[in-house]
């Protein structure tokens, strides 16, 4: 079964099996707008807790995406290098950024559940 997490600097991770996927939140595409170009990490990249991972550029701004936990980027969504949109259509879905192995489980127990992250926002 997987569990959803959320990070202050608008992040979601999906855990599900000791895999996580990352992407950035609906809330964070708003306040983006159109995002043009999304600079995804190579797979096999090791991660530690709030590295920039992925720079996602829109008309208005560049902004950094941090990953949430240490691990391993197992995998990147590649339909982002031609559509990158797809983040704007579906921040907490189809646009995903990446997929990484987990490498200290106890990280997620500082992040946010999704009603936490709701009153993050106003």
């Amino acid at each position: 079964m997987s569990k959803t997490y959320y990070t202050e600097d608008h992040e979601w991770i999906r855990v599900d099996g000791g895999v996580a996927t990352v992407g950035i939140t609906n809330y964070a595409q708003e306040q983006l707008g159109d995002l043009v170009f999304v600079d995804l990490p190579a797979p096999g990249t090791s991660a530690s807790k709030g590295d920039t991972l992925v720079v996602v550029e829109s008309v208005k701004a560049a902004s950094d995406v941090f990953s949430p936990v240490d691990g391993e980027i197992k995998s990147i969504n590649e339909a982002l290098s031609s559509e990158p949109g797809l983040v704007n259509s579906a921040a907490e879905s189809d646009g995903w950024l990446w997929s990484m192995s987990i490498a200290d489980e106890s990280q997620l127990d500082g992040l946010m559940d999704a009603e936490a992250y709701q009153k993050t926002l106003g």
